[in-house]
């Protein structure tokens, strides 16, 4: 039986807590759907096609080197909507602490009444990624610090050309 995860975030940029969680999910599963999370009330630092394109340009050879099928998405309706058009039936989760987790505890109760085919799946980050954020990423690389620990190289050049001065 062929099993396929959905692993859904706005990755704004994509980060080396989004790459762990990546090697675990194709670990998991022999289709690995990356699903871009659009949503009219936020304004992304990136476009879509560019998120899309670092999505494939980072988690491409991870994939490949576990035998993952890989795929980009984007959805702007419910996760778990997404999750059954591309017929996962497991729904990726990376969890950095205990405030994620009982946030995602919540997600997961509701998306389980609402799609009961499709399973959460938990999956802690590795402890040198634990601090990682897009959110802090965004706000480091805008005030010129280094991001260079926190994102993979292509991500570093695409945000120094965004914040350029």
């Amino acid at each position: 039986m062929r099993r396929t995860a959905l692993y859904a975030g706005s990755f704004d940029p994509v980060t080396n807590g989004h790459l762990d969680i990546v090697a675990a999910s194709t670990r998991l599963a022999d289709r690995l759907v990356l699903a871009i999370g659009i949503h009219p009330g936020k304004a992304p630092l990136f476009s879509v096609e560019e998120r899309a394109a670092m999505l494939l340009e980072t988690c491409a050879d991870i994939a490949k080197t576990s035998g993952c099928e890989l795929h980009v998405t984007t959805f702007s309706d419910l996760v778990v909507t997404a999750a059954q058009r591309e017929q996962a039936t497991l729904l990726i989760r990376g969890l950095r602490d205990g405030t994620d987790l009982d946030y995602e505890m919540q997600m997961a109760g509701m998306n389980a009444a609402m799609a009961p085919d499709v399973q959460t799946v938990f999956l802690p980050a590795g402890t040198a990624v634990r601090p990682i954020t897009a959110t802090l990423v965004r706000q480091i690389a805008a005030m010129g610090g280094d991001v260079s620990h926190f994102v993979p190289p292509g991500v570093v050049a695409r945000l120094q050309n965004k914040f350029a001065r």
